[in-house]
């Protein structure tokens, strides 16, 4: 059985934590020592619906190199979080510089050697008994975690959830057999409409917008395959400024973003790592018949992460936790209201 103690993590990323150096089109100047790394986005987007004590069950991974800087550790601690810190002093920390261009094109490398994770390092800790897994791998590799986890965790406790986001360079269609063998294994898979398009070698940007049509298409062909052990589980397309999209067996429905202006959105880095942490939490709250709901919560975590230059600031208030001055179940609220009103493209 699972340690009485260790059975109360709700969330466990195995996307790796970066220090992020972000080189902007000029005159706007570079920014270095950023927490970053799909790790550290999802875990935010976890940790955004999780105030303390609740905040110890998300759980995450951090590979501390001989360069780790001061002022990181401190934030990390300040989230609270059941994150597991790695001391590896014989190494630099992962490092990747992000270059943005026009339309927020995003070019990304590693600047010292990637220090992967998988399912050996939740061997031993509480994280191998989270309730769910963010897992951004290749479709062979999402096989081969899920198929570890569960067999770490020797089905002494109930099947968590997985979350699979396809890594980019992957969404090929050359990839695209190996992605319907992986459908099956997981309870939720999350390409951006650009990886989705990849898959099929198509393109699903239009001038003004995405092409709305295309996607739900798309999104079919993958449902018709089955998604989850027995095809109840579902897809949630990330579609930038155009929302989300997000299907399963019998319902499908279009979200808007959370942030509409263009100026409340500094640094697109890492909302889409966020939007999963968020989606994740609501699954574990809602179950997987609660998938529009985690979109939502999805779409609300994502807000925060893009506002700023990394990470929203954390504080707190007479009436709780706040992040950019925010409580998160206000902008929740706020943003529920405009579902009322917003009209399916």
């Amino acid at each position: 059985m699972a340690p009485e103690s260790a059975v109360d993590i709700d969330f466990c990323t195995l996307g790796m934590f970066i220090i992020d150096e972000i080189e902007f089109p000029p005159p706007k100047p570079p920014v270095k020592d950023i927490l970053g790394g799909a790790g550290s986005y999802s875990a935010l987007g976890a940790r955004l619906f999780s105030p303390p004590p609740r905040s110890k069950s998300v759980g995450w991974i951090v590979d501390c190199g001989s360069d780790f800087p001061s002022e990181l550790r401190d934030t990390i601690a300040k989230w609270d979080t059941g994150v597991v810190m790695r001391e590896t002093p014989q190494r630099l920390t992962t490092r990747g510089w992000n270059g943005y261009g026009d339309n927020e094109h995003r070019a990304f490398r590693y600047t010292t050697p990637k220090l992967r994770l998988d399912h050996h390092v939740l061997a031993d800790t509480p994280l191998l008994w989270s309730k769910s897994f963010h897992l951004i791998c290749s479709p062979l590799r999402c096989i081969d975690l899920v198929q570890n986890i569960l067999a770490l965790r020797n089905q002494t406790a109930p099947r968590p959830l997985f979350i699979w986001e396809p890594v980019p360079d992957l969404c090929v269609p050359s990839e695209l057999d190996n992605c319907l063998k992986a459908l099956p294994f997981i309870d939720v898979v999350s390409p951006n409409n650009s990886e989705l398009g990849g898959f099929f070698s198509e393109s699903t940007d239009q001038v003004d917008h995405v092409n709305y049509p295309r996607i739900e298409q798309l999104c079919q062909e993958w449902l018709k395959s089955g998604i989850g052990p027995e095809g109840r589980g579902g897809v949630v397309v990330r579609a930038g400024k155009d929302g989300c999209f997000v299907a399963s067996q019998g319902f499908h429905k279009w979200l808007p973003a959370c942030h509409q202006s263009r100026e409340s959105v500094v640094d697109p880095t890492g909302g889409g790592n966020g939007f999963l942490g968020g989606l994740a939490m609501g699954l574990v709250k809602r179950g997987i018949e609660g998938l529009e709901e985690a979109a939502i919560w999805g779409s609300v975590s994502a807000s925060f992460a893009i506002e700023q230059i990394g990470m929203p600031v954390l504080a707190r208030d007479e009436k709780g936790e706040t992040w950019n001055g925010v409580h998160v179940e206000d902008r929740m609220l706020h943003f529920k209201e405009r579902l009322d009103k917003y009209v399916q493209p």
